[in-house]
């Protein structure tokens, strides 16, 4: 024996309280008002002027009324109401979100999306950024050399030096930034913006090495590049104790993924 089952009621879930929503539905209930008080006042008037014509409409409506109401179900004034009212909501949401939807907007490639990240805690959030704007690696090729020199002196400052200065320029006897390391020992450094198959060579390197120290008074001596070292230039800063940071170690160090240049110091 089948035992009939009965149909579960229908929960109507509570809408949040939204102020938008709220205001555009008092808005289109006082248009409906309206528009309801003028159809009364254009009755009455043209009751007044015909007033026949009036009773016999009135008599029409009521036998239609009546009519609709024997062949449905009868409904209750409650329900009416409420159904209208549930109307008028919908009515209203529906126009907060034709004017309120913002416009989306393209977010470039390898970029985190700050709408998507809204859901994770602010420091995963916080991560995330960082992480996104540490992989973007400076094209330090494309600066002419003051620009060059402008970038290094920020990464230096971005990674807590303190007292930094671009000198360079004519007569600068080889330093083209100074700074103090978050350890405290003065920086000075070297800038070379070469391009592909110009390598810093050994003359380079015995300039620099001869004012860096004993000009300068540098605790640490950097000589960073765009390009490569030659292996006698390599060796010669290995003997003098000066820091060469290629190409590659640039890169490390502008995305904050190797070490920082008194960081490759022997000392400190």
């Amino acid at each position: 024996m089948t035992v009939p089952t009965r149909p579960l009621p229908r929960v109507r879930r509570r809408r949040p309280f939204d102020l938008r929503t709220t205001a555009f539905f008092f808005i289109l209930l006082a248009l409906l008002l309206t528009l309801a008080g003028l159809v009364a006042r254009t009755a009455a008037a043209a009751a007044e002027r015909r007033p026949a014509w009036a009773v016999t409409l009135l008599v029409v409506g009521l036998a239609l009324t009546v009519t609709c109401f024997r062949g449905r179900r009868r409904r209750s004034v409650r329900r009416l109401a409420r159904r209208a009212t549930e109307a008028l909501e919908e009515a209203a949401e529906t126009a907060v979100d034709a004017l309120g939807e913002p416009a989306v907007e393209a977010v470039p490639a390898g970029v985190a999306d700050p709408a998507r990240t809204a859901g994770v805690g602010s420091g995963a959030e916080t991560l995330l950024l960082e992480t996104a704007a540490a992989t973007q690696v400076t094209d330090y090729e494309a600066l002419d050399p003051e620009e060059f020199e402008q970038a290094i002196a920020g990464l230096c400052a971005r990674d807590g030096c303190t007292d930094v200065e671009v000198v360079g320029g004519a007569g600068d006897l080889g330093a083209d930034v100074t700074a103090v390391a978050p350890d405290g020992r003065r920086l000075v450094l070297q800038c070379k913006r070469y391009g592909d198959g110009h390598k810093v060579g050994s003359q380079d390197l015995q300039r620099f090495g001869g004012t860096c120290f004993t000009v300068h008074e540098a605790d640490v001596a950097v000589v960073v590049t765009t390009a490569d070292f030659t292996a006698p230039a390599t060796e010669y800063a290995t003997q003098c104790g000066i820091v060469c940071m290629d190409a590659e170690g640039l890169r490390a160090w502008d995305s904050a993924t190797g070490l920082r240049p008194w960081e490759l110091s022997g000392e400190g």
